[in-house]
């Protein structure tokens, strides 16, 4: 054994060990996230006139009138979410929910970006790179994507 494989052998074995988790992890960082975006979406459907007073008074969505973005932003957060949990087109889930998030910071930067606010923002930017790592590397084998797309063998 040389000296480099006497080096890497305790990372090999840690990699070896780890390499079993992946599959609860990342259904962990799947639920975890959408979970967060589901409350959200759930709370402004429950509260519409709300949802609407923020829209129309503190989210600042470039392009979209205030009731199509209230609209739109809470589809995104209960459809986005939905595809997560279940492990269902997983990819295309965490690559809208990417985007509800961006747009979620974009929208409402007056207050995120505000001094004192540091935690809010690093709430967004921890959510993005749990789905930044769900549309690189999948929802992982405890999904439905797994189960539709692994390799038949015959």
């Amino acid at each position: 054994m040389s000296l480099l494989d006497r080096i890497l052998a305790p990372d090999r074995i840690a990699a070896h060990a780890l390499d079993r988790l992946q599959p609860v992890v990342a259904l962990v960082a799947r639920w975890y996230v959408s979970w967060q975006f589901l409350k959200s979406g759930w709370i402004k459907l429950n509260s519409w006139d709300s949802t609407i007073y923020l829209f129309e008074n503190e989210y600042h969505t470039p392009v979209l009138s205030p009731q199509v973005a209230a609209v739109a932003g809470t589809c995104g957060e209960l459809f986005f979410p939905t595809l997560l949990v279940i492990g269902f087109a997983s990819r295309l889930g965490a690559i809208g929910l990417f985007a509800v998030n961006a747009m979620a910071v974009i929208s409402y930067r007056n207050v995120l970006l505000a001094e004192g606010f540091e935690a809010a923002l690093a709430q967004h930017v921890l959510w993005g790179s749990i789905l930044v790592y769900l549309m690189s590397y999948g929802p992982g084998k405890l999904s439905l994507d797994y189960l539709f797309n692994r390799p038949v063998k015959g």
